[in-house]
């Protein structure tokens, strides 16, 4: 196999220089031949279609046009100059608009002569024109036609700057042809051939070929299943391997029995009930902790469903067998939370509980370090500063993470290396996620649920007001603030901006203190630009129920426990994600009594805005809304894959594309069964490709 020429530093492709090699770097991260040719285009274009100029009706679509050069003008003087070029064909006329490149574009255009342009129209007073189109004299573009073999031309994203350095999709193409010509015999085979057959894939070569430049739309369709099948097969087949490595081969604190102090809490300090999916997914997390393996499981559960509570059974079954445990909460608010209602479910039990965020004071913190190291602490709870350098564990068994996604891999992978021995592992989220994103971004954990909140809570009505309904809104909150109730009103900024025209919060606070006087009512403020304790004082009042309405912005998303506060309001909730405002409506509904959500919009919304406003006003489940919210948004804005890049797909959506995900994830299943070490001569080509091209991962364990 040969791979070298594939390694070439992309300066040295015939079309590139060194100029236009750090464009393509700096824009694109392409540099060598082979990120060039992985490199692919968004869209395709038949090149043996015309379209007359009378026909044009849209400015969404790229057209090409046969037509002649009538004139050449420069309008405007100094940095205004543009090239004004007239075309025409035997149906109407246009402009060809060019701001840069002038003197090149101008001398080298002929009038009378005819050209091919392709470019996408742009309305100007009622009449289309073209802006720098791509344009080639006729003769020239009937050579080239007769010259490739392929029918559909690829078009490829380009950002200005590339424009600027003569790399417009055009340009790309060309570089691609060229570095095709060169390298079409050297590209490697990257699936063995057993599988090749046995989903009637066609070779890789073939693909890339096809994926850049197609002969036919079925060659098209065939090149982007057998590259969308490679993608997402590899992604399963690493979390795979790396899943029957945790659980056959890794090592784990074995905890082997339920102890005095998880038996004094249950039969004393738990004033009711479990659910029944609490008690299952408790089971779950027994049954992986008593083995020899590390743990590695994700608990979903809604807002409210009792996660929290489920982390401090498995923490106290760690204490039990003589081990420390740990959660780790993406915000300090959320630490606090955590850390109080621990803290109150324990009560006098003789376990030493400690508090380690960003805002805790250097004299705390030379006290907790010692006492971590001894062993006298046996829960800390903190932020990302659990996993500074300085704090080190007597035998840290567990490791509880909430909200996960939040922490980067590095984060959590410094968690990991507190023992030699890496400590016990529960992922949780209140982010439900959707199954085709759980087996794509956290295929190597197993799974929990929590599909059942706690007896006594009421469903949570939510309705859509519009804003010209704001008199009707405050009466209903005067009408609950008098039974007792508490309120939020969230907002999606905290200063006006100039660019949208969302109501921000400061002029929010304003609006809702003159119909909400100050004397006969208390109102808080908390945004994310607050000094801690100012922001910690204004949520304190808000919980100890001195204050009846808590103005915000999504600060308190996630953090805030207050069960008596019944109504959440949210402004220009069309401008909110599904997650975000599922997030947010779970802030209420957290007591006995009826609670409500109320989404404040313009009239004016978008197709996606009304989907969105219409799936929670219908459901309160929290699978329905991130399957809904997945399909939107796609995979990549949701859970935070985008930021900690663990979905990096080229051509496959795990939405679109689900059939072919879900024949991968078997295929690595059985792989990952019958040869996890990939030792068969017909899986060499898979361990091959894993060593080259998942380097985050650590594959020498498969030996």
């Amino acid at each position: 196999m040969e791979v070298n020429l594939l390694d070439t530093q992309i300066e040295y492709l015939k079309g590139v220089g060194t100029k236009k090699a750090e464009v393509l770097r700096k824009e694109l991260g392409i540099i060598k031949y082979e990120d060039l040719l992985y490199y692919f285009p968004y869209r395709y274009v038949d090149k043996s279609h015309f379209t007359s100029i009378s026909e044009i009706l849209s400015e969404d679509v790229f057209l090409q046009i046969k037509g002649v050069i009538t004139n050449i003008e420069l309008v405007g003087v100094g940095n205004k100059t543009r090239l004004v070029v007239g075309f025409s064909d035997n149906t109407s006329t246009t402009e060809l608009i060019f701001f840069k490149g002038i003197k090149w574009i101008k001398d080298s255009l002929i009038v009378g002569k005819e050209y091919v342009i392709f470019g996408k129209p742009t309305l100007f007073k009622n009449s289309y024109n073209f802006p720098h189109p791509d344009i080639e004299p006729l003769d020239k573009f009937i050579q080239n036609q007769q010259k490739q073999l392929e029918k559909y031309s690829p078009l490829y994203n380009t950002s200005e700057k590339m424009k600027n350095s003569f790399l417009n999709s055009k340009a790309i193409s060309n570089l691609v042809r060229t570095l095709l010509y060169q390298v079409k015999d050297y590209i490697p085979e990257t699936l063995p051939q057993y599988i090749i057959d046995r989903f009637n894939l066609i070779s890789h070569r073939e693909a890339i070929i096809n994926i850049h430049f197609p002969s036919s739309l079925e060659n098209l369709r065939k090149a982007k299943i057998r590259l969308k099948f490679e993608e997402l097969f590899y992604m399963q087949l690493e979390h795979q391997l790396l899943k029957t490595f945790r659980t056959e081969r890794s090592k784990g604190f074995i905890f082997s029995h339920i102890g005095e102090m998880f038996n004094t809490f249950y039969n004393n300090n738990l004033h009711f009930q479990l659910t029944n999916a609490q008690k299952r997914v408790v089971k779950e997390i027994r049954n992986d902790m008593r083995t020899s393996h590390q743990m590695n499981r994700l608990l979903q559960g809604d807002v409210g469903s009792g996660k929290t509570l489920v982390g401090l059974l498995s923490m106290l079954i760690a204490i039990d067998n003589g081990f420390q445990a740990a959660m780790m909460a993406p915000t300090e608010i959320l630490a606090q939370q955590h850390f109080s209602s621990i803290k109150q479910h324990l009560g006098n039990m003789p376990i030493e509980i400690a508090l380690l965020t960003g805002a805790t004071k250097q004299k705390q913190r030379k006290e907790i370090l010692p006492k971590l190291i001894d062993g006298t602490i046996k829960i800390i709870i903190g932020t990302h500063s659990l996993i500074e350098d300085n704090v080190e564990f007597h035998n840290l068994g567990l490791c509880v993470i909430d909200e996960q996604h939040r922490f980067g891999v590095e984060q959590r992978a410094k968690m990991w290396n507190k023992n030699k021995i890496p400590p016990h592992i529960l992922v949780m989220t209140a982010t439900p996620i959707p199954r085709t994103l759980a087996m794509s971004v956290y295929g190597d954990l197993d799974c929990s649920v929590i599909d059942e909140l706690p007896p006594g809570r009421k469903t949570i009505k939510t309705s859509h007001y519009f804003d010209d309904s704001r008199f009707a809104l405050f009466d209903f909150i005067k009408k609950q603030i008098k039974k007792g109730r508490q309120v939020y009103i969230v907002y999606p900024l905290i200063k006006e901006s100039e660019k949208t025209d969302l109501k921000d919060l400061m002029d929010g606070y304003e609006s809702i203190v003159r119909d909400f006087p100050i004397g006969e009512y208390q109102i808080s403020i908390v945004h994310g630009k607050m000094k801690a304790e100012d922001k910690e004082y204004e949520m304190r009042r808000f919980k100890e129920g001195i204050t009846n309405i808590m103005v915000s912005t999504t600060v308190i998303e996630v953090g805030v426990d207050v069960p008596n506060a019944s109504v959440m309001i949210i402004e220009n909730a069309e401008r909110f994600g599904l997650s975000q405002l599922h997030q947010l409506r779970g802030r209420v509904g957290r007591g006995a009594e009826q609670s409500y959500c109320i989404l404040m919009t313009s009239y004016r919304l978008s197709k996606e805005a009304k989907v969105r406003i219409e799936t929670m006003c219908r459901t309160n489940d929290g699978f329905q809304i991130a399957e809904a919210d997945l399909r939107l948004r796609g995979p990549g804005e949701i859970s935070g894959t985008k930021q900690s890049g663990l979905l990096e797909l080229k051509l496959a959506d795990i939405v679109k594309d689900r059939p072919i995900l879900e024949e991968t994830r078997l295929l690595a299943i059985d792989i990952a069964k019958t040869d996890p070490s990939l030792q068969s001569k017909e899986n060499t080509i898979l361990k091959q490709y894993l060593k080259k091209y998942k380097p985050q991962t650590d594959f020498s364990k498969i030996s």
